[in-house]
């Protein structure tokens, strides 16, 4: 899939300068409570399933398509668990993004989870105590997903 067709042409004129997006994040669990990962294409690493929203597009609705397009499966979303912004992102094609991540807590409802684009190498179901490699940043998104609650986790980093 790459880039969306919305980004492509906004990239075609602001070139490589910072963009500010919105993504999700999916945590999705299957009824054993293993969490669903793909590796990554573009750098070889583990993370959780996610994406850009679409113009327009709901966060709800994008993390289910994000899902369905990276893995082949439908999810349900049952809680949205984290709300942050990642660090500024540096692609190897130097276009430079940062995001408002919504983390989702998901719940698997069909389909065989299967390298379903370009965008992954693998994909793969892990027991939370037996996960990959990953990033702190996909560690806490996992440990958000997993707590339980249905309160979304927020930094404050102003008015401490």
């Amino acid at each position: 899939m790459g880039i969306p067709a919305f980004l492509a042409e906004l990239r075609s004129v602001v070139g490589t300068m910072p963009l500010w997006l919105s993504g999700v994040s999916a945590v999705v669990l299957d009824d054993d409570g293993r969490v669903l990962l793909g590796r990554r294409a573009d750098n070889g690493r583990w993370a959780v399933i996610g994406g850009i929203l679409d113009p327009g597009e709901q966060p709800a609705d994008a993390v289910v398509r994000e899902c369905r397009e990276e893995t082949g499966v439908t999810v349900r979303p049952e809680a949205l668990v984290q709300v942050g912004v990642t660090p500024m992102i540096e692609y190897p094609n130097g276009d430079r993004s940062q995001y408002l991540d919504l983390v989702f807590r998901c719940r698997l409802v069909s389909g065989e989870a299967r390298v379903n684009d370009d965008e992954s190498l693998e994909v793969g179901w892990f027991a939370p105590d037996a996960l990959p490699e990953l990033d702190e940043r996909a560690h806490e998104r996992i440990k958000h997903a997993l707590a339980g609650t249905d309160t979304a986790h927020f930094e404050l980093t102003e008015h401490r």
